[in-house]
């Protein structure tokens, strides 16, 4: 398991798809650790009666059917698929409608979702997702990139309610992958995925959906900061020794 765990991390997150088929092939007593430990690209799903998409992934799931936060009904129709109790419904639904708007703040665009559950020690989990087509033929406003594609995903465990506070456990996982093809540049691909964990006693005075957003306004500040350190700061650097600008070279050169 630590061996397919660590051959994961290495594999493009074009191919997690393909590469998590051949693992469950070769492990299938392991298969409940990797489905629950290995995040997968997320795929989006249109919903005919509210006129939205909604991203699919194994939280609203029941067998193969997927359930639409704006209308929580599952598709393809299951009759006895899983609902959250009235009262998460309620969140559920206030929790969709301010993270759209969030989603279009921050990413210019995009595809929102959020999903809540019951938790066994009288909590909840909520699930906040995003994902952002950054290529010229999606949802990219500035179209830069040939391919460009941004996919969040924030999982949340609520604990129960204690003198007025409650235990947050934010664990949130950025999947990032990017292509350019300039004349110029040639062709220029990048991707990776990185995951932090946060954990933080709040009162829950204005609601649990202040808190749990503060915290995923923190945690996505840090995960960009570290994604543009990492991944961007050294490639840049990588690239700028390897492939000095003409300006550089004619600089290093020595005088006739």
């Amino acid at each position: 398991m630590e061996t397919a765990m660590d051959l994961m991390r290495r594999i493009h997150p074009k191919h997690t798809d393909t590469a998590l088929s051949a693992l469950l092939s070769l492990l299938p007593q392991h298969s409940s650790d990797l489905l629950s430990q290995v995040d997968q690209p997320l795929q989006v799903s249109y919903d005919m009666e509210c006129g939205k998409e909604f991203i699919l992934c194994d939280y609203n799931r029941d067998a193969d059917s997927y359930r639409s936060p704006w209308s929580n009904k599952y598709h393809p129709p299951l009759g006895d698929g899983q609902q959250p109790s009235p009262e998460l419904r309620k969140l559920e639904v206030e929790a969709n409608g301010v993270f759209a708007i969030y989603c279009d703040q921050y990413y210019e665009g995009g595809i929102s979702s959020v999903y809540v559950w019951e938790d066994d020690n009288e909590g909840f989990v909520a699930c906040f997702l995003v994902k952002k087509d950054g290529s010229r033929s999606g949802q990219g406003r500035r179209g830069y990139l040939q391919e460009g594609l941004w996919d969040a995903i924030h999982v949340i465990e609520v604990g129960a309610e204690e003198d007025g506070m409650a235990h947050y456990c934010l664990t949130s996982t950025v999947m990032l992958s990017l292509t350019t093809n300039e004349e110029s540049a040639s062709t220029f691909s990048l991707s990776g995925s990185i995951r932090r964990q946060m954990n933080m006693d709040l009162p829950v005075a204005e609601g649990h959906l202040c808190n749990m957003g503060r915290m995923i306004e923190e945690m996505e500040s840090k995960l960009r900061n570290s994604l543009d350190q990492v991944y961007f700061g050294k490639t840049k650097e990588m690239i700028c020794t390897l492939r000095p600008s003409p300006e550089v070279v004619q600089m290093r050169l020595p005088s006739s």
